[in-house]
């Protein structure tokens, strides 16, 4: 995804270079997503160009979008929670000390990230041979600015995700029900939207994407998925965007939401004012928090409920083997969590529309109608 972004960014740089315009800043911001498709947004960062000027958004380029690919590209280490804490990406200065040493004779790396981190370095001591005054007067010919785009165009389009399955990547061939039970969770998800007719739809835990797609199918206008998984989100995001759908996938620690943040708490909107859907899905989700988290099933429950006014949650016992597999290693101390606990709670703000159990271990599928008031 930040991958795209990064394309689409120095894509609009080049087309605008033809125009003789560029761009005054190089903010991941200036990219949002209709889909899993990347849309510009920042028209006003259009500004005529002067001959020879210096690119002014290279290390802010190099932070928010070459430093974090690099990192998870070269290192294997996954940038999102370290990107979230900063807001501005990720200093180059720390990601020149963590990157591997057999890759910092990459004539990129070396001009995007180990140049950029000493000239940050002698800029911020105050020391070194760098002369200032020159720097303020040095020029780029607009072919050679051209070239640099281009060429970095070309390696950020080579950088790929470290290699290997991650834990639900292949969720779908690796879980404790069959696949008539899968085909059951694609009927209900299809008669909930079908009726519900949600313009967005939020589905948390979404995996690979298979119930996003059938809800697109159904009617969906939209759909954000969210997961911890990043492989399984890759192969979300290349399904989405190989077929060009209104579904965008999300890195997202469920206990852990993106709070407000930046200045006043106010720059940067948390994921609970943000995340209010028409119609949601949590599906083999809730186990995960309840008994994975120790997150109590009331709060879990009524957190849910307050994404959307109408939904599917999915109840998996404990019975069931994945649950078994979060017990192998604790205690179980979760008495309060039953189905008898879960559908009590659900009960108490919302309709219950249907309650369907689509395993032989006990899962269920309840869908919910919250009611007028109960928000």
């Amino acid at each position: 995804m930040l991958k795209s972004a990064a394309l689409l960014h120095l894509d609009v740089h080049l087309k605008a270079l033809a125009r003789d315009f560029t761009l005054s800043d190089a903010s991941a911001y200036n990219i949002q997503f209709r889909g899993a498709r990347p849309v510009f947004i920042d028209h006003l960062s259009f500004r005529p160009y002067v001959d020879g000027e210096i690119w002014a958004g290279h290390l802010q380029f190099c932070e928010q979008f070459i430093n974090p690919l690099v990192l998870a590209a070269k290192a294997g280490v996954m940038p999102n929670a370290w990107y979230r804490g900063t807001q501005e990406g990720l200093p180059t200065a720390d990601i020149s000390r963590l990157i591997p040493l057999r890759h910092k004779f990459s004539w990129s790396v070396f001009m995007h990230i180990f140049l950029q981190a000493r000239l940050d370095r002698t800029a911020v001591s105050g020391s070194g041979d760098v002369d200032t005054g020159a720097m303020s007067k040095a020029r780029l010919p607009k072919s050679s600015l051209v070239n640099m785009l281009k060429g970095l165009r070309s390696w950020i389009a080579g950088l790929q995700p470290p290699s290997g399955a991650t834990v639900w990547q292949n969720y779908a061939g690796d879980n404790s029900y069959a696949s008539s039970e899968a085909s059951e969770k694609v009927r209900l998800v299809g008669e909930m939207v079908a009726e519900v007719k949600p313009g967005l739809l939020l589905d948390l835990g979404c995996n690979s994407g298979d119930y996003s797609f059938a809800a697109l199918e159904a009617g969906a206008g939209q759909v954000v998925g969210f997961d911890v998984d990043f492989g399984a989100l890759e192969a979300a995001f290349a399904r989405s965007q190989a077929r060009d759908l209104k579904f965008f996938p999300l890195y997202f620690d469920a206990a852990n939401p993106s709070p407000d943040q930046g200045w006043a708490q106010g720059e940067r909107i948390g994921f609970a004012a943000r995340a209010k859907g028409d119609a949601l899905l949590a599906l083999a989700f809730i186990h995960h928090l309840a008994i994975g988290k120790n997150i109590p099933l009331l709060r879990l429950l009524n957190w849910l409920m307050d994404r959307a006014p109408e939904g599917i949650i999915e109840f998996v016992p404990k019975e069931d083997p994945m649950v078994q597999r979060l017990l192998v290693l604790r205690e179980d101390i979760f008495d309060s969590y039953s189905f008898e606990t879960f559908i009590t709670v659900i009960g108490s703000r919302a309709d219950i529309v249907s309650d369907v159990q689509i395993s032989e271990s006990g899962r269920r599928l309840v869908r919910y109608s919250r009611r007028l008031g109960a928000d």
